[in-house]
């Protein structure tokens, strides 16, 4: 079993900055891949980034440019360093972790974010 706990989220003005982190604990040899979803009232889920165990990374379009997505394996730790950020980014974001049986195998609980104009 892996847990995950998000940090970082909060309210931040249109065009700031904020970082979440993710830190698990658990069967932590078990994790490979692991990433940030997120989700709007009103919207589907969507998949922000993901990033493998050797650091090779993937963005949403919507974020590409803006988002970034890091690890440090030591601290057993997923970061989403978000730039520029626009008021559709608002939502609740999500760490996942996915192991060698399923994809986002594990889910945090979920951290709000939200982006005033």
């Amino acid at each position: 079993q892996v847990q995950l706990v998000e940090s970082g989220g909060g309210l931040v003005q249109a065009g700031g900055s904020l970082r979440l982190s993710c830190a698990a604990s658990g069967s932590i040899s078990s994790i490979n891949t692991m990433g940030w979803y997120r989700q709007a009232p009103g919207k589907q889920r969507e998949l922000v980034a993901t990033i493998t165990t050797d650091g090779s990374t993937n963005y949403a379009d919507s974020v590409k440019g803006r988002f970034t997505i890091s690890r440090d394996n030591a601290k057993n730790t997923v970061y989403l360093q978000m730039n520029s950020l626009k008021p559709e980014d608002a939502a609740v974001y999500s760490c996942t972790a996915s192991d060698n049986l399923r994809i986002d195998a594990y889910w945090g609980q979920g951290t709000q974010v939200t982006v005033s104009s």
